[in-house]
């Protein structure tokens, strides 16, 4: 090209943008492309074979096996995809370039994400999980979890070029539409072991780089407006050497210094930051105060006293009278820090004063943010950014939980040894609390007066207590209506690591409540959400998923017009609101304990009342929001209700959803586990009562647990009392933890929706079906059971996890020992029972669970000194028994038989260890005194079976 004389200087070469775009995408298809032809010619069967099948079920390579390690497709693709980074910089430079306009952070952000899209790129491509498998996944994560801000960027900053926004939004939603084929094949391929279903994931994937390529190439289109030039300014060119300056990637008619001249407020960005990590703070001490609370009445079998402490959130009621407000609004900085007591509470080593603790920083923060929440009622902008922050914060409360398997990091219960993150979380609440309440940030007035209706506050408390408790009863923790609708295997519904779609279902709540006020407050958004309540509390697996989906989005977009009438109704709203709250949480706790507490039988196993009392309670603070004020609304442009200050909200909870995307993947199931001893073909197989996470001190159990399992090298393990999704239990879930840190497949048994105290199943082997049961219970707890079908070694072997009924309950126990019964006798295959069922060895039920009307045998008919577990099994040979002591995790000890697959039943005849062979021989260490005071106990050692 020759140079062409302009003013100002030389141009040595000039060409149009679009060039970058296609250099772009023809290098970057050359990059795959190269890679699979090269991989199909050189290596075709071992790039389409995967862990479970190969050529000719598996035909067709997926991404990551084609550009993995083999020489010379691993080279192919790193030398063009090293191609591709110049252009790639450059593309996404012109396009902040193109899209860049004054007081705009949006293209800032884009173009940060877009280099640091590219830069995660690099680091996936050049650290191979071979390498660093760590780096490699975090590397792939962040490029993934960027990919989705990218494209909505992208498409919000089109410029008005029809064409190019056409081919945008195909090749954008071909990409987001490919992933839910994409991940059910995947699904397919790695929980049931479809073959060929990863040859159709693998097309699905390779979709996916032709559309996420695609529409980078929509570009062109874009770029057609601009010319790169470089100009020679001192005539270096043509031979004089005065020094040369280039002047690249420029625009026309706009300066490049110009480009970065708007700075962000990263003042307003932080005061959103620190607004939402205030909301974390108080929904973390709020869904700490149950779960403090719960553990004496769970150590005294009954009400304690200290029940009295849920009232603690009734602090509200103190702003009725005026000059406790006025001392409140004036120091709300100070009553804020005090809230912080719930957080320092994990120093304390006493359960009742870490209870106090938590119930007076509990108080202290329910009187925060009432008060802020009523103070900035004259001013509608600060009021909705406050009750903003206060979702997103429940949003990123849960999402705190599903990164740490269901428990809060800044828990009382939580420590260092434990995963706490307790010093950390006060650090950071402190300095978000001194931000929020800084001289100028919140409002010294009140609710307009003019504005407030003049009917009663208590149909504005209904709904606001209707609000606290469907958010803290359902939306606490992402898992809960996922356990709800769970039905065992095979998998027909969501898995835990799907919490994700009811985080992003929060926050498009949250969403469509900042742009459409009107539109949730209707009676059609209201029909729609009992719809939804009514799916989930009636239906499984994905269709009642559905129903909660729906749910948690009404809940989060009614937040803001609920508090905004509680605020026009006056403070008394608050404390009312709080109290009916109160009462809704004892009332789904007596559906479950009804036979502990008084007039529990009236409440029995009635959720769908208290479902049903929720959506009244909401649709009764929907009537009460003042009509005068939804109509103002109605007159402004929804552009002017999000306001500058609620866009860095937006910001802030893409973060928190981007964070839940990336640990989702992370926590995926592998589906690859493998038994301890599996050349000997053991099942070890254990009984526990955990009682529900807390051990004796009041610390989160789980790691203990999980430590005591491993080391014992169990492989099959029922746990008892593990139903931990009610608010007084803090919605929680051990067995996520366990099942994903010792690799395990896990039924979790009966949901929260089935009114019972939990049993749960987690199998190193794979787990082909699963049945629920709830036994015959006609007046005390509910029984449940799971009936479970494994795939041991290539053999069917079925496993019963049961949990009768109390000592008290007679007929009961009866009842459920003959439905049992029936159910093992029943069963053609070899069968364990790992069970809890409250008789003396040889009375009562004893005969019912063994003998000829079950044709089970006891592990151990010697072991005269049991009284709730017990190991029962038919067909099957049983090699080993022992006897694990508890230390301070629950109050039961950890039951565990040894059995040998294929081998028929032996005789009781025990015989010495020297006697049995290494891999059927239970582990030394917990002989004599043991390690952690866990030991064979009772007998001191384990007995063993010829």
């Amino acid at each position: 090209m020759a140079p062409k004389f302009r003013e100002g200087g030389d141009t040595v070469v000039a060409f149009s943008g679009k060039w970058v775009s296609w250099l772009h995408t023809a290098v970057a298809y050359s990059a795959f492309i190269g890679a699979l032809v090269t991989g199909l010619a050189l290596h075709y069967q071992k790039i389409v074979e995967n862990e479970y099948y190969g050529y000719p079920q598996e035909w067709f390579p997926s991404v990551s096996a084609t550009i993995g390690d083999r020489y010379p497709e691993r080279a192919v693709f790193q030398f063009f995809i090293a191609m591709t980074s110049g252009p790639r910089f450059v593309l996404v430079f012109l396009w902040y370039i193109l899209t860049a306009r004054p007081n705009s952070n949006l293209p800032k952000i884009v173009a940060a994400v877009g280099v640091f899209r590219t830069l995660s790129c690099g680091g996936w491509t050049y650290v191979t999980s071979t390498d660093d498998h760590g780096w490699h996944d975090i590397f792939m994560i962040s490029y993934l979890v960027a990919t989705l801000p990218w494209t909505l960027g992208c498409l919000a900053l089109s410029p008005n070029n029809p064409k190019a926004v056409k081919y945008r939004k195909i090749f954008a939603g071909s990409f987001f539409g490919t992933l839910v084929p994409l991940i059910y094949f995947f699904i397919q391929h790695k929980i049931h072991k479809v073959p060929g279903a990863y040859t159709i994931y693998a097309f699905f994937e390779w979709a996916l780089i032709l559309f996420d390529v695609g529409f980078d190439a929509v570009t062109a289109l874009d770029f057609e407006g601009f010319e790169l030039v470089v100009r020679d300014l001192t005539g270096s060119s043509r031979g004089i050497t005065d020094g040369s300056k280039n002047s690249i990637a420029s625009r026309k008619d706009k300066p490049i210094a110009k480009v970065f001249g708007t700075g962000l407020l990263w003042t307003e960005a932080l005061d959103a930051a620190a607004d939402v990590y205030n909301g974390y703070v108080f929904w973390s001490l709020l869904t700490s105060l149950g779960l403090t609370v719960w553990y004496f009445p769970l150590w005294h079998m009954g009400i304690s006293g200290y029940e009295v402490m849920v009232m603690s959130t009734v602090s509200p009621f103190l702003l009725v009278n005026a000059s406790i407000r006025s001392i409140v609004v004036r120091n709300v900085r100070l009553v804020h820090l005090l809230s912080l007591s719930g957080l320092l509470a994990f120093l304390i080593k006493a359960p009742e004063l870490r209870l106090f603790s938590v119930a007076f920083g509990v108080a202290m923060s329910c009187l925060a943010w009432s008060a802020m929440w009523y103070v900035e009622g004259s001013q509608m902008t600060r009021l909705e950014s406050r009750i903003l922050a206060w979702s997103i914060g429940l949003i990123a409360s849960s999402t705190a939980k599903f990164a740490h398997w269901t428990n809060n990091p800044i828990w009382p219960i939580m420590h260092a040894e434990n995963g706490g993150w307790n010093k950390v979380g006060l650090l950071l609440a402190t300095l978000a609390i001194w931000r929020s309440t800084r001289t100028g940030s919140i409002a010294r007035g009140g609710s307009d007066l003019a504005d407030r209706p003049q009917t009663s506050p208590v149909l504005a408390s209904l709904g606001l207590g209707g609000l606290f408790f469907g958010m803290h009863s359902l939306l606490s923790d992402s898992s809960t209506m996922i356990l709800w609708v769970w039905e065992g295997f095979p998998v027909r519904g969501p898995i835990a690591a799907n919490g994700v779609l009811t985080i992003a279902a929060m926050g498009g709540g949250v969403l469509l409540g900042m742009f459409y006020q009107e539109l949730v407050t209707s009676w059609t958004s209201l029909l729609i959400a009992g719809t939804g309540a009514f799916i989930l509390t009636n239906y499984h697996n994905w269709f009642g998923y559905v129903g909660a989906l729906l749910l948690a989005t009404y809940l989060t977009a009614v937040a803001n017009p609920l508090i905004s009438s509680a605020v026009r109704h006056g403070p008394i709203t608050f404390g009312l609101g709080f109290l009916i709250y109160n009462i809704m949480v004892l009332a789904h706790v007596w559906v479950v304990a009804y036979a502990f507490v008084p007039g529990g039988p009236v409440m029995r196993e009635h959720t769908d009342w208290v479902m049903t009392a929720t959506m009244f309670f909401l649709a009764a603070g929907i009537y009460a929001i003042p009509r005068a004020a939804n109509s103002k609304r109605r007159t402004r442009p929804a552009k002017n209700m999000l306001n500058r200050s609620a866009s860095y909200y937006t910001y802030v909870l893409l973060i928190v959803e981007l964070i839940a995307l990336a640990v989702s993947y992370l926590r995926f199931p592998t589906n690859d586990y493998v038994p301890y001893h599996k050349d000997e073909k053991v099942i070890t197989a254990g009984i526990w009562t955990i009682h529900f996470s807390l051990d004796n001190d009041m610390w989160s159990s789980e790691r203990r647990m999980r430590d005591l399992i491993k080391e014992l090298e169990v492989d099959v393990i029922g746990l008892l009392e593990s139903d931990l999704q009610r608010i007084i239990m803090g919605n929680r879930d051990t067995t996520q933890y366990l099942a994903e840190d010792l690799g395990m497949y896990v039924d979790y048994g009966p949901g929260p929706n089935k009114h019972t105290w939990g049993s749960a199943l987690l199998s190193k082997f794979p787990i082909v079906n699963s049945t629920h049961h709830l036994l015959p219970s006609p007046v005390g707890e509910l029984a449940p059971a799971i009936h479970a079908t494994l795939d041991a070694y290539g053999e069917l072997v079925d496993v019963v996890v049961f949990h009768s009924g109390q000592e008290e309950d007679v007929e009961d126990r009866r009842l459920q020992s003959e439905y049992l019964a029936k159910l093992m006798r029943e069963s053609p295959r070899p069968l364990i029972l790992l069970s809890y069922l409250v008789l003396k060895p040889g009375e009562g039920n004893y005969h019912t669970y063994i003998g000829n009307k079950s044709g089970m045998k006891d592990i151990d008919p010697s072991d005269w000194d049991r009284w709730c577990e017990y190991i029962l099994y038919k067909g099957i040979r049983r090699s080993g028994y022992a006897r694990v002591s508890r230390s301070t995790i629950t109050d039961t000890e950890l039951q565990v038989g040894k059995f040998v697959v294929g081998q028929p039943e032996s005789s009781n005849e025990q015989i010495r260890e020297e006697q049995v062979p290494e891999g059927l021989r239970f582990p030394s260490m917990f002989r004599g005194q043991g390690i952690r005071d866990h030991r064979y106990h009772v007998f001191d050692e384990p007995r063993y079976f010829g």
